[in-house]
């Protein structure tokens, strides 16, 4: 029914209401209520339809956006919904915290004309939501027994999607964690205010409830090697993300009161479940009180200045050394930051940490400008002579991005092979690394990305495993 879409015109784009920061800065809960079923089907009435949707090409999943939008405006909710899981393991899980701003809703038609993206996001996580609510998120049915095992290292949300699907198949699942709670960074690295951890929690125990087995506390080459879990089972994927923090190269900094941004996230996230952390109570990763400095300008420094200020900071300062055109965290992310008392030195860098007996009490920091560009296109930062500056700083976190550990070495399996850059091998075609029979995805594959891609490689990985040992049970059978 077009009649009811194409309101860009005349329906301006509205966001669902968020909470004042001066309120949402004292606690976890997310800052976005969800549409109202009006305000929902009122924002999707804006797609403009698009015969070409460029939306849907520059999402990573390719999701159907027109198309549920369209049944959103008329109604149809629960096809909405239907649709939009269709390609997706974890739309609601996307809704709140994919980076919108440079995917579906970047690349909107009406919002390069000038009339504002539709909220895509809001919508697909608002459908979800309302999925749940309503029952109509159906259990995880297993396919026929295929008499076949997969092991998946890694309950991130790239393991999570292929575990998901391979059930479906019918293959019987394990996957196996590190962490004593699956989801990964969904659970211990993102806070809560972008994804409260019950949203989470639901789809691993649907998961679980269709009769995925988690091993958690587990740790391939101390509980076992990558060998023992060939052994296991017929096919093994490995999703475990990166996960070693990127160092500061200054001097002081291996000074107390400077730490890794995931070592910082993960103890705030553990008091937020309920764990005792004994570092968080003795202060070492707790803000309360102290002057903080974040160093980096991704989406994860802007969960650290964004933590910190609800832990009760003194004062909170983001510092990047490239300015805010260039920085690669979310606009969006930046803006809730500033509203809630951030403050960002755009063009700065650490030069020195500050401090007597081995205990970080300021932060040196230069000032840059931004030179010719470098080889990926980026004008490069250089330093400014005689810009100098010291800020205050008695907790200094370190988020400088994730490099991969040395999977090799940990698990066990030398052949395993991996890239100049240390991430895993696979060919882009099968995902299949340099061992028979053992695939890889995520984050491991393609360096540290957004959950939306983790996403996509896992499901592409269940299909290429799928393949992989259908055509073995057939060449078994002939």
């Amino acid at each position: 029914m077009a009649e009811r879409m194409l309101k860009f015109i005349t329906v301006e784009r509205t966001t669902p209401p968020k909470r004042a920061a001066e309120t949402r800065s004292s606690d976890f809960h997310e800052i976005y209520a969800d549409f109202i079923d009006a305000k929902a089907a009122e924002q999707a009435s804006r797609c403009s339809q698009c015969g070409v949707p460029f939306c849907q090409t520059h999402c990573p999943l390719h999701n159907n956006i027109p198309d549920w939008l369209r049944m959103t405006a008329e109604g149809r909710l629960q096809e909405a919904y239907a649709l939009s899981q269709a390609t997706n393991s974890m739309p609601e899980i996307c809704g709140r915290i994919c980076p919108q701003d440079r995917l579906c809703e970047g690349s909107c038609t009406i919002e390069q004309s000038g009339h504002g993206t539709v909220t895509i996001g809001a919508v697909e996580r608002y459908l979800t939501d309302k999925a749940w609510e309503e029952g109509w998120v159906e259990p995880l049915r297993p396919g026929p027994d295929r008499g076949a095992s997969v092991g998946i290292v890694g309950a991130g949300p790239a393991g999570l999607a292929a575990a998901e699907r391979l059930r479906e198949a019918g293959y019987a699942v394990t996957v196996y964690d590190r962490h004593d709670r699956a989801g990964g960074l969904l659970i211990y690295g993102i806070p809560g205010f972008k994804l409260e951890k019950e949203v989470v929690e639901r789809r691993t125990r649907r998961l679980a409830e269709g009769g995925v087995v988690f091993e958690l506390g587990f740790e391939v080459g101390r509980d076992a090697s990558l060998v023992d879990l060939r052994a296991r089972h017929d096919s093994v994927l490995i999703a475990a993300g990166v996960y070693a923090a990127r160092e500061l190269t200054a001097p002081g900094s291996g000074s107390a009161g400077v730490t890794a941004a995931l070592d910082y996230l993960i103890a705030s996230n553990r008091v937020g479940l309920g764990d005792a952390v004994p570092a968080y109570d003795s202060g070492e990763l707790n803000a309360a009180g102290r002057d903080v400095v974040v160093v980096g300008g991704g989406d994860t420094a802007m969960d650290c200045v964004r933590t910190a200020v609800r832990q009760g900071a003194k004062s909170v300062t983001c510092l990047y050394r490239r300015d805010r055109a260039n920085m690669p965290g979310s606009v969006r992310e930046v803006a809730h930051a500033e509203e809630e008392g951030v403050v960002f030195e755009w063009l700065a860098a650490p030069r020195a940490v500050l401090g007597e007996a081995g205990a970080a009490d300021g932060l040196r920091a230069a000032r840059m400008r931004l030179g010719p560009p470098d080889v990926s296109g980026r004008q490069a930062p250089e330093e400014v002579e005689g810009g100098d500056f010291d800020l205050p700083a008695d907790l200094i976190i370190k988020a400088l991005g994730f490099d991969p550990e040395d999977l090799p070495t940990l698990f066990g399996a030398p052949d395993l092979a991996v890239s100049r850059w240390g991430t895993l091998k696979a060919d882009f075609r099968t995902q299949m690394t340099s061992l028979p029979g053992v695939f890889a995805a995520g984050d491991i594959v393609r360096g540290a990305s957004l959950v939306v891609w983790a996403i996509r490689d896992g499901r592409d990985a269940a299909d290429a495993i799928h393949q992989y040992l259908s055509q073995r049970a057939l060449l078994a059978a002939e």
